[in-house]
């Protein structure tokens, strides 16, 4: 019979072990999460993750000459970082401050005590005067995540609206990823 073996003894000395182990505990963290990115399935469901510009559909609309409204519509089971919002216009720059609506605190693994937004959040821009008719571009950067665990990472997003006419409606609310039809599931 042979001696017996004592399994902490297979174990290299510490300082030899540790880069190894952190490289191989990292690869199976990485697969772990990409795993989870494509799809997270159990015995009796899937659930497949949705891209960004889908989970997090951003749309503007010029206002008038001074003011452009931002929108994001966010898919059931997804939320987007209040403090992660930023907007930029071109030509620019924002004729003041952004004031984003406040939020629903959430105690987020990823990122601790944050203000998330949840199935719609419209923002206000303020922006130069800019003529009727004249285009403006504005830039959304946005970050959210998924409530099986699965953060995003940052989003630029542009879109460029058309001012209306002095004294006439909003204009209609452009996307910037329209929704595709879908034959088959």
């Amino acid at each position: 019979m042979p001696p017996s073996v004592r399994a902490d003894s297979l174990r290299p000395p510490a300082s030899a072990a540790g880069a190894p182990v952190a490289r191989a505990a990292s690869l199976v963290g990485i697969a772990a999460v990409a795993s989870l990115v494509f799809h997270v399935g159990t015995a009796s469901a899937e659930i497949k993750l949705l891209p960004p510009e889908e989970a997090f559909r951003y749309a503007a609309r010029a206002v008038d000459g001074g003011t452009v409204e931002a929108r994001f519509d966010i898919a059931d089971g997804y939320y987007l970082y209040r403090d992660k919002l930023r907007f930029a216009v071109e030509p620019g720059p924002l004729a003041g401050g952004v004031a984003l609506p406040a939020g629903k605190v959430k105690d987020d693994e990823f990122f601790g005590r944050v203000e998330t937004y949840r199935d719609r959040v419209l923002v206000r821009i303020p922006i130069a005067p800019a003529a009727p008719g004249q285009s403006v571009t504005v830039q959304a950067d946005s970050q959210g995540c998924a409530d099986v665990g699965v953060c995003y990472p940052p989003v630029s997003q542009r879109i460029t609206v058309v001012v209306p006419p002095a004294g006439g409606p909003a204009g209609a609310f452009v996307e910037a990823s329209p929704a595709k039809k879908r034959w088959f599931r």
